[in-house]
């Protein structure tokens, strides 16, 4: 392939400086046509240098789309551009109710984007191009279902600049809709970034409902909004702030519903937690103590199993690698998109706990991933005699690449013996990077679904968290929800290829 972009220029371009950066390629652009540019009176308006490009893949015919981009993209169009505008068509056009299903289209991007950072140059644009496709199937989905469009903000409604956290907070405790649209916008042109993370963060992690979306929704929409700029904030989070408002039946506020219980009673729970708790220590043997909790207990006994082990003098470090450890044996224990969805939400809290620098909320999103991990149990285990711990290690019968080869091509017919596989093959001293990008080529060749890039982008970073003494079994359980060799190619690849070629 033969992209105009090196990796140098592209690492450059989608670093996480805060400005979009030149726009001249905007003058080379094709004249706009009018119906490129005609937007129904009451749609939000983005910012003006990227509107063109938004109404272009808005516009543009599912079946030409990556064509027309790949064009662009030989003339110059900056990788970080596409990514701006790929998420912003996403956000003003695919109504994020529920925080999941057609919606994936805008909560992919980030994985996406992880996917293409760490990619061969070969395969760089692979992610994005199947992003931007995966964007046109939700978007024809969303027209079916009523085709709803994110508004213009009611500029009247605005809350005062020095009003506007209490306007946002007492809207989002009410769960009243309207007041906290209006509150957020206030918020993305006044407050400073990371404070207003830090509120998005505690919102995201209040309930269970749409098995982690919410949390996922504000890691990956804050996370993106690092590379394309701030200046694209205001109809992401409003969009976000909409989703976080999402429940079923009566106002969450005056009942009591399974799904914000836990955080009800954590919110409780914070001051149990001494004040040096970050100082604990690692002990791997805790860890596998906060696993078995995770395999049998309740919500409520995972929060206070987390309290137990900060008393007891344990750190942080080590309750992350129980709580990964939980997420690796659920994939084993019942493969599937409940247990997928417990890495990905595990992979976005932990994330907010690294970025936020507030003590209560790290303790909150500590405790609300340990109680939410039991949530996404399953009566139906097929698996359910499995133990990450005492996961028995298979030599593979090659060597080198060829193992490599060996327990990818087992994955789809023989997942456990794939993972036994890859542990014995760790355990010899295989080259886990090696393992990682094999992993990642194969879903971006094999891929064919939002979660095949939400889960492996998430459970490829997080391996790099956990304790080496834990770490292997983690990634050998991943292959529960891995892509195989012997499935078939994505028919993205070549037109992909090709239109970056031609």
């Amino acid at each position: 392939m033969n992209a105009p972009i090196n990796r140098r220029s592209f690492l450059r371009a989608s670093s996480s400086a805060l400005g979009l950066g030149g726009l001249s390629f905007l003058g080379s652009l094709p004249a706009v046509r009018a119906a490129e540019t005609h937007l129904p009176p009451h749609a939000v308006r983005l910012d003006p240098g990227i509107e063109p490009l938004v109404r272009l893949i808005e516009s543009t015919p599912r079946d030409r789309l990556l064509e027309e981009i790949g064009h662009r993209v030989r003339h110059g169009l900056p990788y970080r551009d596409v990514l701006a505008s790929l998420l912003l068509a996403g956000v003003r056009n695919v109504q994020p109710r529920p925080v999941g299903f057609k919606f994936h289209c805008v909560l992919v991007v980030n994985s996406a984007h992880l996917a293409s950072l760490a990619s061969p140059d070969a395969d760089r644009w692979l992610p994005i191009f199947w992003a931007l496709d995966y964007f046109k199937s939700s978007q024809a989905s969303d027209e079916a279902q009523g085709d709803w469009t994110l508004r213009a903000v009611d500029e009247s409604a605005l809350p005062p600049a020095h009003h506007a956290r209490a306007a946002f907070t007492e809207a989002m405790d009410q769960w009243d809709v309207p007041a906290a649209d209006t509150a957020v916008a206030a918020l993305a042109r006044t407050m400073p970034p990371m404070e207003l993370f830090r509120l998005l963060a505690e919102y995201g992690a209040r309930d269970y409902r749409d098995i982690g979306h919410k949390a996922i929704y504000v890691s990956n929409s804050w996370r993106t909004l690092q590379v394309i700029g701030w200046q694209h904030a205001e109809p992401v989070l409003r969009s976000l702030a909409y989703a976080l408002l999402y429940h079923e039946g009566g106002n969450p506020a005056r009942r009591d519903a399974d799904a914000d219980r836990p955080g009800r009673v954590n919110q409780r729970r914070l001051d149990d937690i001494p004040a040096d708790w970050q100082s604990g220590r690692r002990d791997s043997t805790a860890s596998i103590d906060l696993l078995e909790t995770l395999r049998q207990g309740s919500a409520d006994d995972a929060g206070g199993k987390v309290i137990e082990l900060l008393r007891d003098g344990i750190g942080p470090g080590a309750v992350w690698d129980g709580l990964f450890q939980g997420v690796g044996e659920l994939l084993m224990r019942q493969p599937g998109i409940v247990s997928l969805h417990a890495a990905t939400t595990t992979n976005a809290l932990h994330y907010a706990w690294q970025q936020c620098d507030d003590d209560r909320l790290r303790r909150w999103l500590l405790l609300q991933n340990a109680s939410f991990l039991p949530m996404f149990r399953s009566d139906r285990r097929p698996g359910a005699a499995i133990r990450i711990d005492q996961l028995e290690s298979i030599p593979p019968r090659e060597s080198g690449s060829r193992a490599l080869e060996e327990i990818f091509s087992r994955i789809d017919g023989e997942p456990l013996t794939a993972a036994r596989m890859t542990l014995g093959w760790l355990r010899q001293g295989g080259d886990s990077g090696a393992f990682l990008d094999q992993a990642r080529r194969l879903v971006f060749l094999k891929g064919t679904n939002s979660h095949d890039y939400k889960f492996s982008s998430a459970v490829l970073e997080d391996f790099q968290h956990i304790n080496p003494g834990l770490r292997d079994p983690y990634l050998a359980a991943s292959v529960f929800q891995l892509r195989g060799s012997d499935a078939p190619d994505n028919r993205l690849v070549a037109r992909t290829r090709a239109a970056l070629d031609s």
